[in-house]
């Protein structure tokens, strides 16, 4: 949900892109599209809630994960959960209230999914940065990881991106350029650097190999060679979230800048855009069955509140 604008004077061409989104000039013949997006929302707006809940609840109970670690998932599924519980009902509000031309609804509730959006979003790009940076950082550091990646400092930083994405946030609908320019150097930089740390964590990974291949006459120590089998189960983890949230982000940030380019036509990417914020939250509901795919401890401690929960009911 990253509002994009063109600097050099087509600001405002995009603001009149999003102001006439809640207007019957070119929404009266998307009315069946509408009420598709909108259940699709309430949908997965179900998904995101129940499948984030449950993945709370298995790392509270989870106590093998580093703690600096398991809060940086945790903060991640926050950000899901809220997304399910906040910003797509209010986007379905808002598909809806275009269907029954409640203009007042639709603009309020635009408006509340594009900051909400935008700032769950930014959350969560940040921190999937940080847990890149972080398993880099249990390569390089070694014994002496836990004692510089400790909990207070995660929760510090945690809440300097909440802050930071907060008041980016406030300038979603107040000033384009501003926003723009976030966006714009603060998505790249991100990706730049889980990219540049993934690629570092693997050429280790493949050099450690290497030399276990070059002494394979000599048995390698077990304590070692569990050590590196788990770390490389961690860094596989995080890099299937991060890889997934590319693939959800990348045709919402493409069909941006693509309005924020054209000058005609901008009706044919009403629905087209509606189906990238989509894609977008669908993310929320994909993290949690990731998280049970790809790491073990979590899916027994989810498995374990389900069986909980059926006994109790």
């Amino acid at each position: 949900m990253m509002a994009t604008t063109n600097i050099t004077g087509r600001g405002t061409h995009t603001q009149t892109f999003d102001e006439s989104l809640c207007s019957p000039v070119w929404l009266g013949e998307f009315k069946q599209q509408s009420i598709s997006l909108s259940a699709v929302n309430i949908l997965l707006s179900i998904t995101a809630t129940l499948g984030n809940s449950l993945i709370l609840v298995a790392l509270h109970k989870e106590s093998s994960l580093h703690p600096p670690s398991k809060l940086l998932y945790r903060c991640l599924a926050t950000t899901d959960l809220l997304v399910g519980l906040v910003t797509q009902p209010t986007y379905a509000a808002y598909w809806m209230s275009v269907v029954h031309k409640h203009w007042s609804l639709c603009r309020f509730s635009f408006y509340a999914t594009g900051v909400t959006g935008y700032v769950l979003c930014t959350v969560s790009m940040l921190t999937l940065t940080t847990i890149s940076v972080d398993r880099l950082l249990a390569m390089l550091l070694g014994l002496r990881y836990k004692e510089i990646v400790t909990l207070r400092r995660t929760y510090i930083i945690l809440a300097i991106f909440w802050i930071v994405s907060l008041l980016s946030g406030l300038f979603f609908h107040l000033n384009y350029r501003i926003t723009f320019w976030l966006s714009v150097t603060g998505a790249p930089l991100c990706l730049a650097i889980s990219i540049a740390s993934y690629t570092k964590i693997f050429r280790a990974i493949s050099h450690h190999q290497a030399q276990i291949q070059d002494y394979a006459q000599q048995q390698p120590s077990q304590p070692n060679a569990l050590i590196m089998a788990r770390y490389r189960k961690a860094v596989y983890s995080a890099l299937w979230v991060q890889l997934a949230l590319v693939v959800c982000y990348v045709p919402n940030i493409t069909v941006e800048i693509v309005i924020s380019l054209s000058l005609k036509g901008l009706s044919n990417f009403v629905v087209i855009r509606g189906m990238a914020n989509v894609l977008v939250f669908f993310n929320s509901t994909l993290n949690p069955f990731l998280y049970c795919w790809k790491i073990s401890e979590v899916r027994q401690a989810v498995k374990q509140t389900i069986r909980r929960a059926i006994c109790y009911a």
